[in-house]
């Protein structure tokens, strides 16, 4: 069984130190999550480190085996700046009692309306059989969840 690759690109009007101190905001990623509809979360910043634990209303294909709510667990782990500003990070998400993983990387660099960060990653979900189709239902919701950071962090950004 193979993973599903996924990517996405955030545009920021910002410069990358400014979108990378947003990014790493506990502020900001409280508002995250309340704007991608979540039940309750939780959110931690180490330095170069967060993690967001949300509860989230189950999309309506995956909630058959997963039951009405799901966990989505995600860290980022941001490595050090460039000359200019750019940087890289790992980004792990996993979904709480479930066979769900997505591992990736972003890139923070400038560009677009001042810096862009380019995501990508393989989405997994180890079911036989049934893996590829829930992987396909499942990869707009991780979409999804990185339009709301488009979305809040322009709001963040312009304020």
């Amino acid at each position: 069984m193979s993973a599903m690759d996924i990517s996405s690109r955030l545009d920021f009007a910002a410069q990358p130190n400014d979108v990378y101190a947003m990014m790493t905001d506990q502020k900001y990623l409280e508002e995250v999550s309340v704007a991608s509809g979540s039940l309750s979360y939780d959110v931690s910043v180490d330095g170069s480190t967060t993690k967001t634990s949300r509860t989230l209303p189950a999309p309506d294909t995956a909630a058959r085996f997963t039951g009405p709510q799901l966990t989505v667990n995600e860290e980022v782990v941001w490595d050090g700046p460039s000359s200019d500003g750019s940087r890289s990070g790992a980004v792990t998400m996993t979904v709480l009692g479930q066979p769900v993983t997505f591992r990736g990387r972003l890139n923070l660099s400038p560009g677009g309306r001042g810096s862009v960060v380019d995501i990508s990653g393989e989405l997994k979900i180890a079911i036989p059989l049934l893996g590829r189709k829930l992987e396909e239902s499942a990869a707009p919701a991780v979409m999804s969840g990185y339009q709301t950071q488009q979305e809040v962090g322009d709001r963040w950004l312009a304020s």
